[in-house]
């Protein structure tokens, strides 16, 4: 069966009224999450004055309780919408902020510290949704590409910004740059505030009439097979940034420097040209299960390769070029895979319950972060090579089992422009 068929007839690459303006929120926000993200502890250390040992311990409870806040944001987003719960979202993040500089007692640190993570946590799950709600057909696809370059753009721009900022001024600066991160989350809900929704399609729901509950999602067996294949590859997501840099100064004895120039050229081609493998991807008319399919096999090519260059182990020339190319592998299976599985997520997820569905999604890639460390590391402890053995065969099977699940999901799930003979109706089990 052939991954890619047909062309794309672009009758969905229509703009989203104010895609501008969305697309330059999230930048604007993005650069925000990168001032403060790779320095997370130092960050909050300063800002707060409290001790790392306080500042971690707060960061590591508050951060679960958001996980278990997400359910809820899911719920909201059906009952009020995701352009509401997105914008009380970037006024929370704005808020707390804000206030960072003045919780310099242990409980006020908490109390800020817990409201931000809730919204924090919950922020990708309406983001989700909002694209959703925004966007019909193969307009979700460019969006979700286009997302992701911005994203990462934003956050190598908001790391190298803070890191001027502090050459120049020095720690005292964390405090006027939480208030810039304040500003950014602020100006970001203003221009989100400008994109528009789409008519519903059918009997949508409306503000404040509660739709199904989280059972319509638990009844849906391929929702979560999709989101059971999704924690299969979110594995691999965690790979770089968990896994790599252990990988290297343990098992392969190669300098920390490298890890660096991996994280470089993997932001660099994410920012510079994900918006093009996207677009090429979109243009082939391959159906969204099998592009994605062929980023989970992309990864398992890369992580192959990592057993590879461990069992070889040649000399640090012949190691650095192994591992870029290795990196621009994993790259490429990333472009290809996410805006492919983030637009399938959006519209497997029937619209009355889409923010329960995608709540239940994202929790994939949450449990997968949570326990990719331990994972990782006890794999690592007994050989450098069985981490990535065990990556390879959950790529292979992410994509098998999305290949397997294509004839279950809604034709306009697989499907970034139905074709004339597709079937349009969505599985009795997903139905609102």
């Amino acid at each position: 069966m052939a991954l890619f068929r047909g062309k794309a007839s672009g009758a969905g690459e229509a703009k989203v009224a104010g895609e501008r303006s969305l697309l330059l929120g999230i930048g604007i926000s993005a650069i925000g999450i990168g001032m403060y993200v790779p320095f997370s502890l130092v960050f909050f250390h300063h800002v707060t004055g409290l001790s790392f040992t306080l500042v971690g311990l707060v960061m590591t409870v508050t951060g679960v309780a958001g996980l278990a806040f997400m359910p809820l944001a899911g719920s909201a987003v059906d009952r009020f919408g995701a352009k509401r719960v997105n914008l009380v979202l970037y006024g929370i993040r704005a808020l707390g902020f804000a206030l960072y500089p003045f919780a310099g007692s242990l409980p006020a640190f908490a109390a800020v510290a817990l409201v931000t993570a809730l919204a924090d946590r919950s922020f990708s799950v309406v983001q989700q949704s909002l694209i959703g709600e925004v966007a019909r057909g193969a307009a979700r696809d460019r969006l979700q590409a286009s997302t992701r370059a911005l994203q990462n753009a934003g956050m190598g721009a908001g790391a190298l910004l803070v890191s001027g900022v502090l050459a120049l001024w020095g720690t005292g600066a964390f405090t006027h740059t939480a208030w810039a991160n304040s500003l950014a989350f602020a100006l970001a809900g203003l221009l989100v505030g400008r994109v528009r929704a789409v008519p519903a399609e059918g009997s949508g729901p409306s503000a404040g009439r509660p739709a199904a509950g989280y059972r319509t999602v638990l009844r849906d067996r391929p929702f979560l097979g999709l989101t059971a294949a999704n924690f299969l590859t979110a594995l691999g997501y965690c790979a770089l940034s968990v896994l790599f840099p252990l990988y290297l100064s343990t098992w392969l004895a190669a300098p920390d420097s490298l890890t660096g120039a991996a994280f470089t050229l993997n932001t660099a081609l994410c920012a510079g040209i994900g918006v093009l493998v996207a677009g090429r991807v979109r243009r082939s008319g391959a159906r969204r299960t099998r592009s994605a399919a062929l980023g989970a096999l992309l990864f398992a090519t890369a992580f192959a390769g990592q057993i590879v260059l461990g069992t070889l182990r040649p000399g640090q020339s012949a190691t650095l070029a192994a591992l870029l190319v290795i990196v621009v592998v994993y790259t490429l299976g990333e472009l290809v895979h996410s805006p492919s599985g983030g637009a399938l997520s959006v519209s497997a997820a029937p619209e009355p319950v889409r923010g329960r569905y995608l709540a239940t999604y994202q929790l994939s890639y949450s449990l997968a972060t949570a326990l990719a460390p331990s994972l990782f590391t006890a794999l690592l402890a007994v050989d450098g090579r069985l981490p990535w053995a065990v990556l390879t065969a959950a790529a292979l099977g992410a994509a098998v089992s999305l290949l397997l699940l294509e004839r279950h999901l809604p034709a306009e799930a697989v499907h970034a422009e139905l074709p004339a003979a597709a079937a349009t109706r969505r599985p009795a089990t997903a139905a609102a």
